[in-house]
């Protein structure tokens, strides 16, 4: 699906047209290179944009351009690729444009793509271009050394052929770059933006600047985001293809041929409290509404709509996310890090001892499904025949713990091999599903006689602590960028430890195995890569795999043209609104 885009550049939106919203997280703020939670990430996917994104119908996700004229052309079996860009795409306006239209060009994109890699930035994301293009780490390792990092710096690997041309030379094949340049961290900014706006972490958080549908308009830290539409976006005619699924046929005769964005405000407010969202959602003040685990029961039977809610007219959109719970512990702690038979033993008995289908019932009413592979249904790789080494066992976790000499004290509780306190530490949101996780992992390790301190902490502490490797364990979710397992398996790649490797897991073979399978495009030989280092990661145990939960996304009767797309965080731009009933 190509985006057919209107010639003039004045938004379409209708300004009175207001989609209402709700966060259960606190935001972070909104610069694509430094935050990475899910709930920032939506806000920048309305402001900001990226060379390619995806197709709102198809399923699987399908790559498309959209600032890019077409998908990249791909040379030297994938270490070589030329992407054109459209041309007359204007930034939103802003003062520091002294009034003038300010033009997206090439060189936006490669200042973007280097300022991510700014050490002064410390961005999560450094793993999209690390070790992949020709020059870049020698610039950075330069920075590192000086103290000074220059993101206009001339780099080999972006190769500007003209204002409106990037090639980029990779150091080795990598056939998913495309879809990393789909993902939000790689949207465009202007440099004049990034030196005006810019705190002393180098961050634009308050001030985002970009090119899509909104323009952030209001923001009350932790609690109320004001998105209007941006009026020098250009639009685009809403014409995807449905599949042949009764619900895609509904919303193409609803949606085809209107100029989009059509939603002209879009109001967000942080409310943590499950029950707190519920209710405003009944009472419709409210428009569209993740579903959590805990509510439910109260709206779902058997993962359909209650008929109460159906009869108001109440829409469901549901699918797996594409998405991956883990339960890690941290491989550079003193008590549960380190190789050694112990160690290992150690992390083996924790996995062991939980009950991972107990904690869905629990905590999430069973709106996930238990995983034994490191990736979700829906994304290529994923092996629905594979059977996990790992499973539920409180005997076995017992015995392999007596055996490696944790012993128990006369006070019940077990001992390290040294005599010394086993203690571990479990960190969770301070929010009612952080106490829920508590209870549960509180009740595995009471089972094998482990002592647990739970830590509770806001979720953006939580995020620092855990990418400096300070956190001794947590249930860290992960969901998917692109639609790849690639996305999944670079979780546990060494040296994406303080970005996306949550338990600070670091082993050579895997590592030398992950290199091998970028250069592998989807195949049986990938798959059996993936699968040999899926069964090093149960002979390790740096973490035990969870669950994908169920996205349920609940929609008022005046949201038309709605699906939940498993890889784009927010859809605003995609669907409309009309009176409200």
């Amino acid at each position: 699906m190509h985006l057919a885009y209107a010639n003039n550049a004045t938004s379409p939106a209708d300004p009175t047209k207001v989609l209402r919203t709700v966060f259960p997280v606190a935001e972070t703020g909104f610069d694509p290179a430094a935050v990475s939670d899910l709930y920032s990430a939506s806000v920048i996917q309305g402001i900001f944009e990226t060379l390619f994104t995806y197709d709102y119908l198809a399923r699987p996700a399908k790559l498309v351009p959209l600032t890019a004229q077409a998908l990249p052309e791909v040379a030297d079996s994938g270490k070589t690729y030329t992407i054109r860009l459209k041309k007359g795409i204007i930034f939103a306006p802003d003062p520091v444009f002294n009034g003038k239209r300010r033009e997206l060009t090439m060189a936006d994109y490669v200042y973007s793509f280097q300022r991510l890699m700014d050490p002064k930035i410390a961005s999560p994301h450094v793993w999209v271009f690390a070790g992949k293009v020709v020059g870049l780490d020698d610039m950075v390792a330069k920075a590192k050394k000086t103290g000074k990092f220059d993101p206009s710096t001339p780099v080999a690997g972006f190769e500007l052929l003209d204002r409106y041309t990037l090639r980029v030379h990779l150091t080795r094949p990598d056939l998913n770059f495309g879809m990393s340049l789909a993902h939000f961290p790689t949207s465009a900014m202007a440099r004049e933006v990034v030196e005006k706006y810019q705190n002393a972490q180098g961050h634009v958080m308050d001030h985002p600047v970009g090119t899509g549908a909104y323009r952030l308009t209001q923001w009350v830290r932790s609690s109320r985001m004001v998105l209007e539409a941006n009026p020098m976006y250009r639009g685009f005619v809403w014409d995807f293809q449905p599949s042949s699924d009764p619900d895609d046929q509904r919303i193409a005769a609803q949606m085809r041929g209107k100029r989009m964005p059509q939603i002209g405000r879009v109001e967000i407010n942080v409310v943590a409290e499950d029950q707190s969202r519920w209710l405003s959602f009944q009472k419709g003040e409210i428009d569209l509404f993740q579903l959590e685990g805990p509510l439910a029961p109260q709206a779902l039977l058997h993962g359909r709509l209650r008929s109460e809610l159906v009869k108001k007219g109440v829409q469901l959109s549901r699918m797996i996310d594409p998405e991956l719970t883990i339960y890690y512990w941290n491989m550079q702690d003193p008590v549960t890090g380190g190789f050694s038979k112990e160690k290992i033993a150690l992390r083996r008995a924790f996995a062991m001892a939980h009950n991972v289908q107990e904690e869905i019932n629990m905590v999430w009413h069973g709106e996930a499904i238990a995983l034994d592979y490191p990736m979700p249904p829906g994304i290529v790789g994923y092996d629905p025949r594979y059977v996990s080494r790992t499973q539920y066992n409180v005997a076995g976790a017992n015995a392999l713990l007596d055996k490696f000499g944790y012993k128990k004290g006369p006070d019940g509780w077990r001992t390290l091999p040294n005599g010394q306190p086993l203690v571990i530490r479990y960190s969770v949101r301070t929010d009612s599903l952080g106490k829920q996780q508590l209870e549960v992992w509180k009740k595995t390790f009471n089972a094998i006689a482990v002592q647990m301190e739970g830590e509770m902490r806001p979720f953006s502490d939580l995020l620092k602590a855990e990418a400096q490797c300070k956190l001794q364990m947590r249930s860290a979710a992960w969901i998917a960028d692109y639609p790849d397992g690639d996305n999944f398996m670079q979780l546990f790649y060494g040296p994406n430890i303080h970005q996306t490797n949550k338990g600070c897991f670091q082993h050579p073979d895997y590592d030398r195995m992950f290199l091998q399978s970028q250069q592998i495009p989807p195949s049986p030989e990938r798959d059996a890569l993936y699968r040999k280092m899926t069964r090093l990661l149960e002979v390790y145990a740096p973490n035990r795999l969870g669950y994908a939960r169920y996205r349920n996304m609940l929609a008022q009767p005046n949201v038309i043209g709605y699906k939940k797309h498993p890889i784009l965080v927010s859809e605003w731009m995609y669907f409309d609104l009309v009176g409200r009933q």
